[in-house]
């Protein structure tokens, strides 16, 4: 939780400073790098969360790792440094990414299905979005998890709508046991 507020306040205030440079959708592709690298590496999230491994050690890596950053992202790691908050960085980036969709009118939108979607029904989404969530643009993404047997799962912002054949197994069943 306190970290979560920690990571809050460094993406705040790095939209802040990014958006006074002019620099904000650099920098969101940058924290979309970072957050994407640290979530597909076990390695690099172990080695930024070590309390025994030096923040030198870290920020050193974290220059060359990501080598072709903005300048403002590269600002950050040395903040990390000085503050010896490194643990947070994938943290950071994803409230960045939030703040910056906040911002931008983009609004994320999970849609789980038992298969890939297609163009079709991908449009139909949108249609939907733009009813629940007007004046937003909307980005989907799509899971596939062939557990909810058909139909489909759409979130979107803290609403769920679950449409799923499971679902639906599952309510009938428990109004059976009634």
């Amino acid at each position: 939780m306190v970290s979560t507020r920690a990571a809050a306040r460094y993406a705040k205030a790095m939209l802040e400073v990014s958006l006074e440079k002019g620099n904000v959708d650099a920098i969101n592709t940058d924290m979309i790098l970072i957050s994407q690298s640290i979530a597909q590496s076990t390695e690099l999230k172990t080695f930024l969360t070590n309390p025994i491994v030096k923040d030198q050690l870290k920020l050193n890596a974290l220059l060359e790792v990501f080598a072709t950053v903005n300048e403002g992202t590269k600002e950050l790691f040395k903040v990390l440094k000085a503050n010896n908050r490194f643990g947070i960085l994938q943290a950071t980036a994803n409230e960045f990414q939030k703040q910056y969709d906040l911002r931008k009118g983009i609004e994320q939108v999970t849609v789980t299905t038992a298969m890939p979607i297609d163009a079709s029904i991908e449009a139909k989404v949108l249609e939907k979005v733009k009813v629940l969530a007007p004046g937003k643009e909307a980005v989907i993404t799509n899971i596939v998890d062939e557990s909810i047997l058909g139909g489909f799962i759409l979130k979107i912002g803290d609403i769920q709508y679950n449409a799923s054949l499971a679902n639906q197994l599952q309510v009938l069943k428990r109004e059976l046991i009634k």
